[in-house]
């Protein structure tokens, strides 16, 4: 339990310093972000903020995760060191790209199959380790291993892995488009895995997670570090996390998921993620199929709020609120479950 809060604290410390040092690093060298063409007019202004904030975030988790071990004397684990080697491969495609859009000065960067193959890589990488190295049931899981418990076998299991990290990334990318947004759902939705993994810490029969204190720690190094990040992402942004951030913040959260056996719960718990995509999807199915008619004034659904007349704050704080009770409601399902199995019901 010590290591968690320690873990915590040092990556929002890191985070908070180190996204300080990198803004006046690129303002310095004048690096800033390019703004896409089609969003609200009010975000044209935003053009040249600095960007590439996700390297601060995937440092401050490595970083605090090392660190918080060697000074509690803590357990690294196999699969908490694939997790967070999911996590810093994604942020570094992210890298990649943010990178060739600051160096083109265009808001393009990695091509779709260039992205999508980075992406493809680290998640495969991730799910062959896993039921490789580990003890990890191959199974499709809502709140437990054998909740559903669809046994998918090895193979077909990294083919959920795949499915799972690279819809989370994408989901997260597309949230990220207003200050603060992104970063501050992850607060939430990690939050809910520190929980998570702490309870099959404590209750190892019931879950057959396998040190899921190792992965409680990684949630919280991910909490930690967004919320340093979020106090000069939080609007008007002093700097975007680009996909460094998104990425990683996604590979996360699908990892934490796949690992902890709570695969079927991510989307109670990212419920703001699935929002943003589906919008994005029903837009593009409606515009194809319906001749160019729109469902909503833009899609993400958070730029339809924007041109409905809500001030970009008003959207943040109400999307952030939603996601709370997401997270609330993914925690509840889960501890109920809890009761259900061990016969604690009141």
């Amino acid at each position: 339990m010590i290591r968690i809060f320690v873990a915590a604290g040092l990556a929002l410390t890191v985070s908070w310093v180190g996204t300080k040092l990198l803004i006046d690093w690129l303002r310095g060298h004048q690096v800033g972000q390019p703004i896409h063409e089609d969003v609200p007019e009010g975000h044209t202004t935003k053009a040249g903020t600095p960007t590439m904030g996700g390297l601060a975030i995937v440092a401050a988790a490595v970083v605090s995760y090392l660190v918080s071990g060697w000074l509690t004397r803590g357990t690294f684990t196999v699969r908490g060191l694939i997790v967070m080697g999911a996590i810093t491969g994604a942020g570094a495609v992210g890298f990649l790209d943010d990178f060739i859009k600051v160096r083109n000065e265009r808001n393009l960067g990695l091509n779709k199959r260039a992205k999508m193959l980075g992406l493809l890589s680290v998640a495969v990488l991730f799910g062959v380790l896993l039921v490789s190295q580990t003890q990890q049931h191959t199974v499709v899981s809502f709140t437990r291993y054998d909740t559903i418990g669809w046994e998918l076998g090895k193979a077909g299991w990294v083919v959920w892995a795949v499915l799972l990290i690279t819809g989370t990334t994408n989901a997260v990318n597309l949230t990220d488009g207003l200050d603060g947004l992104a970063a501050g759902a992850s607060i939430f939705a990690f939050s809910a895995f520190v929980v998570i993994g702490f309870w099959t810490f404590r209750n190892p029969i019931v879950y057959d997670v396998g040190f899921g204190l190792d992965l409680a720690v990684i949630a919280a190094t991910m909490v930690g570090a967004c919320a340093g990040f979020l106090w000069w992402n939080a609007a008007p942004a002093r700097i975007f996390m680009g996909d460094t951030g998104a990425l990683a913040i996604g590979a996360g959260l699908a990892c934490l998921a796949l690992t902890t056996n709570t695969a079927l719960l991510l989307p109670i718990i990212g419920a703001l993620f699935v929002a943003e995509t589906v919008s994005v999807i029903l837009q593009v199915a409606s515009f194809r199929l319906f001749g160019g008619r729109r469902l909503f004034r833009m899609a993400p659904i958070h730029h339809h709020f924007e041109l409905a007349g809500w001030p970009e704050t008003t959207v943040i704080i109400r999307f952030w609120m939603l996601s709370a009770a997401c997270t609330a409601a993914g925690i509840g399902i889960f501890y109920r479950d809890f009761q259900a199995v061990t016969g604690t019901l009141t």
